[in-house]
C-alpha cells in the first residue's frame, strides 16, 4: 500500500499541486486511489494500481463518464459537487440496488465527486466491494472488476 501510495503521489505531482492520496484500498486485482483536492476537499478522480507493473489508470465507468471536472464529461459542462440527488439519496438509491441485486449487503457513507458518488459496499461486516451513484439520474453502476477487498488505508 505505502509503495502504491507514493507512485500515485509521484503522478500526482506532475499533474496538480492541488491533489493528493486520500485512500488507497487494496484488491486482489489491484490497489485503488481515491484522490482529492487540497483546496476544496472535494474527491477529484479515482485510480487504479496495477499489482504487478505500478502502472497506474483512471478507473473505467462513472469516473471516466459521469466525472463532470476531470472525466470526459468535464470538456461538455460546468464541474460541481453539489448535484440534484444529495449523498442520503444517493444511499438510499444505492441500498434499494443493492437489496435487489446482492441480497444481505449495506450501502456505507458515500464519497462525493463531481457529478457522483461512490459507496462501499459491506456484507456481514467487511467490506465486499464498490458501486456508483450518478447524482443527476440516480444510476448505479457497480464495480465488478475489483476482486477480493484485503485492506484499506485512510490519510488525512
Amino acid at each position: 500500500v505505502e509503495q502504491t501510495k507514493e507512485l500515485v503521489d509521484q503522478n500526482l505531482s506532475r499533474l496538480s499541486p492541488d491533489l493528493r492520496v486520500k485512500e488507497i484500498m487494496e484488491f486482489s486485482n489491484h490497489f485503488y486511489a481515491l484522490v482529492q483536492e487540497k483546496s476544496t476537499g472535494i474527491n477529484a478522480f479515482e485510480l487504479l494500481v496495477d499489482r504487478n507493473t505500478g502502472t497506474i489508470f483512471y478507473e473505467p465507468g462513472p469516473n471516466m463518464m459521469w466525472n463532470t471536472k476531470y472525466g470526459h464529461m468535464g470538456r461538455t459542462s460546468k464541474p460541481t459537487a453539489s448535484m440534484p440527488i444529495s449523498a442520503q439519496e444517493a444511499s438510499e438509491y444505492a441500498q434499494r440496488w443493492l437489496d435487489a441485486n446482492i441480497p444481505g449487503a449495506r450501502a456505507e457513507e458515500p464519497e462525493t465527486f463531481y457529478g457522483y458518488y461512490t459507496i462501499d459496499v459491506s456484507k456481514n461486516g467487511q467490506t465486499s466491494g464498490m458501486l456508483n451513484v450518478n447524482g443527476y439520474t440516480g444510476d448505479i453502476w457497480y464495480h465488478s472488476w475489483h476482486g477480493q477487498f484485503i485492506e484499506m488505508v485512510e490519510y488525512e
